[in-house]
C-alpha cells in the first residue's frame, strides 16, 4: 500500500503551501539594516543628501535671486551702467538652471539617481553661479554715488555666502565651488588701492569663507544624523512589524490547536463515558454482591475502590467535557423561565448531607419575591453546586457557609456563597480562576479537586452574559459571587382588573 499523506497542514510547523506574510517584512528589515550599517559617504546616504540638497534649493529658490535683483536695482539707482543689468540676468540664469536641476532631482526616485553624476552637475551649476559673483566682485565704480563701493560689494558677498552656506549645506564643497573665485577676485581688485577698510573687508571675506564652510560642514553632519535616525526608526518599525507578525502567527496556531483540542474532547463524550459506565456498573454489582457473596473480603474492598475511582474519573471527564464544549462553543443553553431561589434552595438541600458530615452549617439568606430568570436551569444548578462544593471542601469542621440570593445594584440577580475557611492569597486568585489551576491551600488539602469548577462557572456565566467575582482574604474566608445581568430578569406583567376579567369570561 502506498504511503498516505495528509492534506492538512501541521499545526506546529510553518505551512509552506501559502506565501508567508513575513517575507516582505524580513526583506524590509534587511534593507533598512544595510542602510543603517553604511557609513557617511555611502551611495545610499549620498543619494539622500542629494535629495535633501535638491529640496533645499527648490524651497529657497527665490532667496539668492531676490538678493541679485535688489543689488541690481540699487546699482542702477547709484549710477552704475547697464553692465549691472547684464550681470543680474546672467546670474539669474545660472540660478534658474540650478533650480530646474534641483526640481528634476527632487522628482526622481532616490534609487534611480547616479550620485556621482548628480553631484558633479550640481557643483558645475554652483561654479557657474560663482562666476557670476566673481563678475560682480570685478565691478568698478568710477562715477557712481557710493563712496565705499568695495565695502558694499564685500557686504553683498558676505550675505550671499551665508545664504549659500545654509542652503547648500547638504552638498559638500558647494560653498567653495561658488565663492572661492569671487573672494580671490575681490582680493585682487582691492589690492591696487589697499586702504585700511578695504584691506579689512578682504581679510573678513578670506576668514568668512572657511568659517561658513565650517558651519556648512556641521549642518551636513546634522543632516547625516537625521538620515541615520530615520534609518534606525525604519529598522525598528520593520522589526516590530516582524515580531507582531510572528506573534500573530503563533497565536493563530495556538488558537487553532486549542480549538482542535476542545472539539476533539467535546466529540469524545460517548467514547469516554461508555466504558466508564460499564466499569461503574460492574464494580457496583460486585461490591454490593448482587449475584452472590464474595468469599474473599479483599476482592469486595477492591470492587469498592474501583467504583470510587471510576466515579471520580467520570466526574473529572464530565468537567473536562463541559469546559471543552464551552470553549468550543458547542454548549447549548436550554433557556427557560426559572426561579433562582428555588434552584439554589434545592442545591443547598443536596449538599446538606456532605456539609453535615464535616459539621458545617449552611445558612440561607434569600430575598423574597424575586422575579423569574430567563436561563438554563441545568447551568444554574451546576454553577450553584460548584460554588457550594468548593466552599464545603475548604471550610474546616465547625465552620459555616452563607448562601445569599438577591438583587444586584444594576437590577440583575446574584448568587453569593461565602465561607469562613482559610481564604486564598491575593496573588493566587488568577491561578485559581484558570483551568486546572489550584492554590497552595488546595494542593495541601486532603480533598484535592481538578481545578475546573470555577472556570466552568465563569464559562457558563459568560454564556448568560453575566459576571463572576471572587473575593478572598487569608484567614478570613472566601466569597464567590455569580451575577446574572438585568437582561436576564423577566418583568412581571401587571394583573388585569377584576371587571375586565369578568367581562372576558362572559364573552
Amino acid at each position: 500500500m502506498p504511503l498516505q499523506r495528509s492534506n492538512t497542514a501541521d499545526k506546529f510547523i510553518v505551512d509552506r503551501r501559502k506565501p508567508h506574510r513575513n517575507s516582505d517584512v524580513a526583506r524590509a528589515v534587511r534593507k533598512t539594516r544595510d542602510r543603517l550599517s553604511q557609513q557617511a559617504g555611502s551611495l545610499d546616504f549620498d543619494r539622500e543628501l542629494l535629495k535633501l540638497h535638491a529640496r533645499a534649493m527648490v524651497v529657497s529658490a527665490v532667496a539668492i535671486p531676490l538678493l541679485v535683483l535688489a543689488v541690481a536695482a540699487i546699482g542702477r539707482l547709484a549710477g552704475l551702467d547697464s553692465q549691472i543689468a547684464i550681470w543680474a540676468l546672467s546670474t539669474l540664469l545660472c540660478y534658474t538652471i540650478v533650480a530646474f536641476m534641483a526640481r528634476r532631482v527632487e522628482r526622481t526616485e532616490a534609487a534611480e539617481l547616479d550620485p556621482v553624476q548628480t553631484r558633479r552637475d550640481f557643483l558645475i551649476g554652483h561654479f557657474l553661479c560663482g562666476l557670476g559673483w566673481a563678475w560682480f566682485a570685478w565691478f568698478g565704480c568710477a562715477t557712481c554715488q557710493i563712496d565705499e563701493f568695495n565695502v558694499a560689494k564685500a557686504m553683498v558677498l558676505l550675505i550671499a555666502m551665508a545664504t549659500t552656506a545654509v542652503m547648500a549645506s547638504s552638498l559638500g564643497g558647494a560653498l567653495f565651488a561658488t565663492f572661492a573665485i569671487p573672494v580671490a577676485v575681490y582680493v585682487y581688485t582691492v589690492m591696487r588701492l589697499w586702504t585700511p577698510i578695504e584691506a579689512t573687508m578682504a581679510a573678513l571675506l578670506i576668514a568668512a569663507l572657511p568659517f561658513f564652510g565650517y558651519v556648512a560642514r556641521h549642518l551636513n553632519q546634522a543632516s547625516l544624523m537625521v538620515l541615520s535616525f530615520r534609518s534606525e526608526k525604519d529598522a525598528l518599525i520593520a522589526e516590530l512589524e516582524t515580531a507582531k507578525s510572528m506573534s500573530d502567527e503563533a497565536r493563530r496556531r495556538a488558537e487553532d490547536a486549542n480549538l482542535a483540542k476542545s472539539r476533539f474532547l467535546a466529540s469524545m463524550s460517548h467514547e469516554l463515558r461508555t466504558p466508564l459506565n460499564a466499569i461503574l456498573g460492574f464494580s457496583e454489582v460486585m461490591a454490593n454482591e448482587v449475584l452472590g457473596p464474595m468469599n474473599n473480603p479483599t476482592y469486595r474492598d477492591y470492587a469498592h475502590d474501583v467504583h470510587e475511582s471510576g466515579q471520580h474519573l467520570l466526574d473529572l471527564i464530565n468537567e473536562i467535557l463541559d469546559l471543552s464544549r464551552i470553549e468550543a462553543g458547542r454548549y447549548q443553553l436550554n433557556e427557560e423561565p426559572v426561579v433562582l431561589v428555588t434552584i439554589v434552595e434545592d442545591c443547598c438541600h443536596m449538599m446538606e448531607l456532605r456539609a453535615r458530615n464535616k459539621d458545617i452549617r449552611i445558612i440561607q439568606e434569600f430575598e423574597e419575591t424575586l422575579p423569574r430568570l430567563f436561563a438554563d436551569e441545568r447551568a444554574v444548578r451546576q454553577i450553584t453546586l460548584n460554588l457550594l462544593s468548593n466552599s464545603i471542601k475548604f471550610t474546616p469542621s465547625g465552620g459555616e457557609v452563607r448562601v445569599r440570593v438577591g438583587w444586584t445594584a444594576g437590577g440583575g440577580q446574584y448568587i453569593s456563597v461565602k465561607d469562613n475557611g482559610p481564604g486564598i492569597p491575593e496573588e493566587e486568585i488568577p491561578v485559581v480562576l484558570s483551568a486546572f489551576g489550584q492554590g497552595s491551600i488546595a494542593i495541601k488539602s486532603a480533598e484535592q479537586g481538578t481545578g475546573l469548577g470555577l472556570p466552568i462557572v465563569q464559562g457558563l456565566l459568560a454564556m448568560h452574559g453575566g459576571e463572576f467575582e471572587l473575593h478572598s482574604k487569608l484567614r478570613e474566608g472566601t466569597e464567590a459571587i455569580a451575577i446574572f445581568p438585568l437582561s436576564r430578569v423577566m418583568e412581571e406583567l401587571p394583573a388585569l382588573p377584576t371587571k375586565t376579567v369578568a367581562a372576558r369570561g362572559r364573552r
